[in-house]
């Protein structure tokens, strides 16, 4: 927890590092208004068949946003890793002028890597 890297996961668990407590639901969200100039550039694009860069780095800002905000959430709880981590995208307004980013997981406390079980030792032969 703190200042190490958060591990963010869509995946429910972590190969190799077992949950020791299941903190509970965290979530983010961001909401970006696009402004009316870059939608006219964006939909010239769309028509001339380019790629609306705009929208991709708007895109990219509400995602990374949601995903900062949910971390932030999971520091709270004493998380050191998220799993489960869901992103939902969503237009929002009329015509479509503002876009909306969820990000949702489970908020978990991992076990020390020093203190992984050990695995269990070896059957005796006339077990095997």
């Amino acid at each position: 927890p703190g200042s190490t890297a958060m591990l963010l996961t869509t995946t429910p668990s972590l190969e190799g590092r077992p949950v020791r407590h299941v903190l509970g639901l965290v979530h983010g969200e961001t909401i970006l208004g696009a402004n009316l100039f870059r939608d006219l550039l964006a939909s010239l694009r769309d028509i001339l068949g380019g790629r609306a860069r705009a929208y991709e780095s708007a895109l990219i800002r509400a995602r990374e946003m949601a995903l900062e905000e949910l971390q932030h959430r999971a520091r709270l709880l004493g998380a050191d890793a998220v799993v489960g981590v869901h992103l939902d995208y969503e237009v929002l307004g009329q015509a479509g002028g503002m876009l909306m980013v969820c990000a949702t997981g489970t908020a978990v406390e991992l076990m020390p890597q020093d203190t992984l079980p050990l695995p269990p030792p070896p059957l005796p032969p006339e077990f095997s």
